[in-house]
């Protein structure tokens, strides 16, 4: 009995750590307004996270900043004023599409130069060895090899 009860107090507080700090929360007169909730919080990474968005996000950091956004707009500010302060505060790397501007370059450029730079070792690579086994015999290996192959074709040298 003692043991059940346990188990069940572990599964509500399980389940109440589970829902908290979901979207369902955060409630708006204007169904605009939730929508816009909705999309804000799915444009911007969790900075603990960084793999999601801090819609779906549990870590505090993301509870936080949703609770930030749900006052600012209640406040009247807009989706890009929002935004802007979001960026201005944390980066651009707190948007999921960062503008392309020269300081994320390498976000957007840098495994495009990657990929290059693999491509050109490879065919620097590839080519060093076609060269290496295309070279000519000096005189002493030619005159080897056609001794050898003299050899061979002599007729009492036969290898059946």
């Amino acid at each position: 009995m003692i043991r059940s009860t346990i188990f069940a107090l572990c599964l509500l507080l399980v389940a109440a750590s589970a829902s908290a700090g979901t979207l369902a929360e955060f409630t708006f007169d204007d169904p605009q307004q939730t929508q816009a909730f909705r999309e804000l919080t799915e444009k911007l990474r969790c900075l603990v996270c960084q793999n999601e968005s801090i819609a779906g996000s549990n870590a505090e950091l993301a509870q936080d900043l949703r609770q930030e956004i749900y006052e600012m707009m209640q406040q009247g500010q807009s989706k890009e004023q929002i935004l802007s302060f979001m960026v201005a505060r944390y980066g651009d790397f707190v948007l999921y599409d960062p503008p392309v501007k020269p300081s994320t370059y390498p976000l957007w450029f840098g495994p495009l130069i990657l990929l290059l730079i693999g491509a050109v070792l490879l065919a620097r690579t590839l080519l060093r060895k076609k060269q290496a086994s295309e070279t000519e015999l000096d005189a002493e290996e030619q005159a080897r090899l056609q001794s050898l192959l003299k050899q061979s074709s002599e007729p009492g040298n036969s290898d059946k």
